[in-house]
């Protein structure tokens, strides 16, 4: 498991808290100029920001949506600096032991929806949550620049053939018109919603093959892929469009034909490996003023940056709908 901490500092606090220096220093005799009166005083702070939040938040989970979540801490120091940000890897899975076991994050980024079992340990604990949809993500499996270039698109059942719990060792035994070299796969570890997706959602399979460099750090499934000739690996769609030189994505054809993923083609359904991006929010931690501001500041920033790190925005409606749950926790 990665533990990526960050500790969102105080990175501008003196230029932004600036702001209430106006009324004080008036006094009967500072100057010619009569003082401000009590009413006046009061009237000119009316409109100011309001005190800057301090305090800190827990967020575990997802190793995709946590360099979304990532972006919008840095853009939140900006905002309120003092609030600090802890952020820690651990997949989806791992993030929903914390968030609904432990108690012990406020925050969990999740590639999938929480699992009926998740759910239960959270209502045993008598935590209650808030889900919302932040983006979509298209999972983009990848190659060595080094593989022959004939290994370009895979079908399901090739991809059952690499992964699934009878995998075989070389691409030739996945596709005969393929090269005898062998298959070195690092993909997610089985805490990860990305595993589960693959396995769940596009393989429809009871479980992946156990001979493999399994991870929850995307970025070390990264390096074993670029760096190993014949691999093969898969991750969300920003690990990928921010490293297009140390890879090679291949095509997927779902049932329709061979398509790459893209922006594009995850917004209009031609890639069928697409999947919702979710943050979840204990409804108890959204009475804490850092809590409902960063989750507020969440829904109202995500669509400014989402695309810089590389994911597919939610539609408005989807906003929206996250945004009223929200509301609605916080009372």
């Amino acid at each position: 498991m990665r533990s990526l901490t960050r500790r969102v500092a105080a990175l501008s606090a003196a230029a932004l808290l600036l702001a209430a220096c106006g009324g004080d220093d008036a006094t009967e005799d500072a100057a010619p100029a009569p003082a401000p009166t009590e009413s006046e005083d009061t009237s000119s702070t009316e409109d100011e920001a309001p005190a800057g939040l301090s305090g800190s938040i827990e967020i575990d989970g997802s190793s995709t949506v946590g360099p979304l979540t990532d972006a919008l801490a840095e853009e939140y120091a900006a905002v309120q600096p003092d609030v600090i940000i802890n952020l820690s890897i651990s997949g989806s899975g791992g993030g929903f032991e914390r968030f609904c076991g432990t108690g012990d994050t406020q925050f969990s980024n999740a590639s999938r929806a929480i699992k009926d079992e998740e759910a239960a340990l959270c209502a045993e604990n008598g935590i209650e949550f808030t889900e919302i949809r932040v983006g979509t993500d298209a999972l983009t499996m990848v190659t060595s620049p080094d593989t022959p270039e004939v290994v370009a698109c895979v079908t399901t059942d090739e991809l059952i053939s690499i992964f699934g719990p009878e995998g075989v060792d070389t691409w030739d035994q996945v596709n005969p018109d393929w090269p005898n070299v062998a298959i070195d796969i690092y993909a997610p570890d089985t805490d990860s919603g990305t595993y589960d997706f693959m396995v769940e959602d596009i393989m429809d399979v009871e479980g992946s093959r156990q001979d493999y460099n399994a991870s929850a750090d995307d970025n070390i499934i990264s390096q074993g892929v670029s760096g190993t000739p014949g691999s093969f690996g898969f991750f969300g769609f920003a690990y990928y469009i921010n490293n297009t030189d140390s890879f090679r994505a291949l095509e997927y054809d779902g049932g329709d034909g061979c398509v790459a993923p893209s922006v594009e083609t995850a917004q209009d359904g031609t890639y069928q490996a697409t999947r919702p991006l979710f943050v979840y929010v204990r409804n108890d931690a959204l009475a804490r003023p850092e809590v409902a501001d960063f989750a507020t500041f969440y829904l109202d920033t995500v669509n400014d940056v989402i695309g810089d790190v590389g994911y597919i925005p939610a539609t408005d409606a989807e906003l929206a709908g996250a945004r009223a749950a929200v509301e609605a926790a916080i009372g």
